[in-house]
């Protein structure tokens, strides 16, 4: 494999942390108050980026409103106003770290820190003892949280997982021990991927991360067909893959997963097009691809970030420029600073079906919106009209039911609606199929059965 190391400036690594506000803020000209709101912020919700996001991805002559600056620094109104006025208060008063703490604390616990039944639906067990850092949802696909990949080159401020990474031990998912995953997939000849996840799991060196890789190698787990690596380091620091000094051993391990058998695939985090306009960008996607690994590409629609059609088309046709597969556009979860980022499904809906206008036949790999929610993966597959009545058109991509996958059905609409809870079934019926199990799949079939044809339009 050909070294990219000579041809790259090779950076080094240094994360920037709550300690470096200050800093960051007078280099960046930003304002007192836009100080304070940082400081304020980032005790409730984690804060974390390094010095390629601050000087190749923000724009700072479009603060506050450029997407990268949205996407990476702590935004005042992530916070509802009297936490936020609360916290900027303390900053202000110089109060403890202590009375920080405390504080913070109490605002996180109200903000859903583990939705879709994280904590108490999805653990698995082996021999009765439940494992931590373990996730098995579907029946097919398992989840492992390593350790040492629990954290990120720099935190989205709409993460899902902030939980993670403020300091709260008992709301961490993390193992270490490939042994106790291995004997787990072992008993469940079902799973056919593993991902990888976290936080990064591409923040641990590539000595690391062979020993759980590896561990998925050896004879045994045939019936584990691919390997996935959840990674937003193709985006914040994708010389991790070029420069870094263990980059090219990175990619002799991919080559060994590919020479295996298995497939590999990395699920790229990119929120915005710019992530891959810089050189170092292209060159780590193109890198990973020669290794025998494929690059797809998923991120949830985030307003004040990639809130417009143009921005999708845009992201999805860098992406096939590259050999990368576009593959989701998620709806925001319902958790943290969900009301500063959710856009109503309505209108997430109608910025996907623009986008997806916007890119030939290979980019309509792409699936979205999707709802990642207690029951499983929703997909916002349409608006129609049926009998007169206006309905969202639902379907089940994958459930926690495995017979629920493909399962379409059908809501109210509801232009304010941002969440699978908000909405209320269509046609009379009391409840959707997934919170009565006998019940499902079937009972959506004699819907479509009682309508007319000719009373059946699309919006």
């Amino acid at each position: 494999m050909k070294s990219a190391q000579t041809t790259i400036d090779a950076p080094r690594f240094r994360p920037y942390t709550r300690k470096h506000i200050d800093a960051i803020a007078k280099r960046h000209g930003l304002t007192h108050e836009q100080t304070i709101a940082m400081k304020a912020v980032s005790w409730v919700l984690p804060f974390r980026t390094n010095e390629y996001v601050l000087e190749h991805l923000i724009d700072w002559g479009s603060v506050p409103d450029d997407p990268i600056f949205q996407l990476t620094i702590p935004q005042a109104g992530m916070l509802d106003a009297a936490d936020f006025a609360h916290m900027s208060n303390l900053v202000r008063s110089e109060a403890s770290t202590e009375e920080l703490k405390a504080e913070a604390r109490k605002i996180q616990d109200r903000l859903n820190p583990h939705p879709a039944g994280q904590m108490q639906l999805n653990v698995p067990q082996v021999n009765g003892i439940p494992i931590p850092g373990m996730q098995h949802k579907y029946r097919e696909t398992v989840l492992f949280f390593p350790t040492q990949g629990q954290t990120c080159h720099a935190y989205c401020t709409y993460c899902f997982r902030w939980a993670q990474f403020v300091g709260i031990e008992d709301l961490k998912f993390a193992n270490k021990e490939p042994a106790l995953l291995r004997e787990y997939l072992m008993q469940h000849p079902e799973v056919k991927s593993l991902l990888l996840t976290g936080g990064d799991p591409m923040v641990m060196s590539t000595k690391v991360l062979s020993r759980y890789i590896d561990a998925l190698l050896e004879p045994g787990l045939e019936h584990v067909q691919s390997i996935r690596i959840g990674t937003k380091a193709v985006a914040y620091w994708p010389q991790r893959f070029v420069t870094d000094p263990d980059a090219d051993e990175l990619l002799r391990l991919f080559e060994r997963v590919s020479k295996s058998g298995k497939h590999l695939a990395l699920m790229g985090h990119y929120s915005h097009p710019r992530e891959l306009e810089t050189e170092v960008a292209r060159t780590a996607v193109r890198r990973i691809i020669d290794a025998g690994a494929t690059v797809r590409c998923q991120a949830p629609l985030i307003r004040h970030v990639n809130d417009d059609a143009d921005a999708w088309s845009r992201l999805w046709n860098h992406q096939l420029r590259l050999g990368a597969v576009p593959y989701y556009m998620f709806i925001e979860r319902d958790t943290g600073p969900k009301h500063y980022f959710e856009v109503p499904l309505a209108r997430a809906y109608d910025i996907f079906s623009t986008a997806y206008q916007q890119v030939s036949g290979l980019g309509r790999t792409v699936r979205g919106p999707s709802m990642s929610a207690t029951p499983g993966k929703v997909l916002v597959d349409g608006v129609t009209t049926i009998g007169g009545q206006k309905v969202f058109v639902l379907k089940m991509i994958q459930g926690r039911n495995p017979e629920w996958a493909n399962t379409v059905f059908f809501a109210k609409f509801d232009p304010d609606a941002t969440w699978l809870d908000d909405l209320q079934p269509a046609f009379g019926e009391s409840s959707f199929f997934f919170h009565d199990e006998a019940r499902a799949p079937q009972r959506q079939l004699p819907i479509l059965r009682d309508i007319e044809p000719d009373s059946l339009s699309v919006n």
